[in-house]
């Protein structure tokens, strides 16, 4: 599997990506510019990644002018014929403003900036640390389209405490059902809020990172090491 990371103007976790996919993970990763179209280097076994900072300085909505990017149109074709992408926090912001992930996301509900660790749990339900940094993270859908990704299994995370309990406590933004992450109808295009490149390196004191990125690209659940 090949990764390509998409840098916008304002993007501040590209590098982070390209490092724990690089080197943490031993992934061959290629950065795409915001401006580029070409992703004739890819297959759908491939995944373009969306990273995490202030696309186009947040201006209008987060990732409401990303959405519009060269680069982002070729991604949305890369996504509708099957293949790969990964959205985290702008990321997610962006895949939701381009209508390849439903529901959008608000302004925390505190209407703070939040930046700590944090415990989100899979399909698992083992509860990982780590790290988490937003403004706008609040995700929030009609009440039909929330049960619908209950329904179809789309939920891929929740916030939840360090024992795995899903409470309102442990939720950081406020986010409906304490959701954390979620995936298309289709398995292929993945969005979260936390940052999982974040905690991907011994040096760091965490790498639960690892984890989460390898459950969403292989598929499976893999055991915390």
């Amino acid at each position: 599997m090949k990764f390509g990371v998409v840098v916008f103007p304002g993007s501040n976790c590209d590098s982070d990506m390209v490092y724990a996919l690089r080197e943490d993970l031993g992934y061959e990763v290629i950065e795409l510019w915001h401006k580029d179209k070409d992703l004739s280097a890819f297959t759908t076994e491939d995944c373009i990644v969306l990273p995490g900072g202030f696309s186009y300085g947040d201006y209008l909505r987060c990732g409401a002018i990303a959405r519009f990017s060269p680069m982002m149109q070729s991604v949305i074709s890369f996504a509708q014929e099957g293949g790969r992408v990964l959205g985290i926090c702008n990321g997610f912001q962006i895949l939701c403003e381009a209508g390849l992930l439903p529901g959008v996301l608000l302004r925390n509900e505190n209407m703070q900036f939040v930046c700590k660790n944090i415990y989100i749990k899979g399909k698992d339900n083992i509860p990982v640390k780590i790290p988490l940094a937003h403004g706008e993270g609040r995700y929030y859908a009609d009440e039909k389209t929330l049960d619908m990704l209950e329904d179809n299994g789309q939920v891929i995370y929740r916030y939840c405490n360090e024992f795995g309990e899903i409470t309102p406590e442990s939720n950081p933004n406020g986010s409906l059902r304490n959701i954390a992450g979620i995936t298309n109808a289709s398995g292929n295009v993945f969005g979260m809020m936390p940052h999982p490149e974040r905690a991907c390196n011994t040096a760091l004191g965490n790498t639960d990172g690892r984890k989460v990125l390898r459950d969403l690209l292989l598929g499976e659940e893999v055991p915390v090491s």
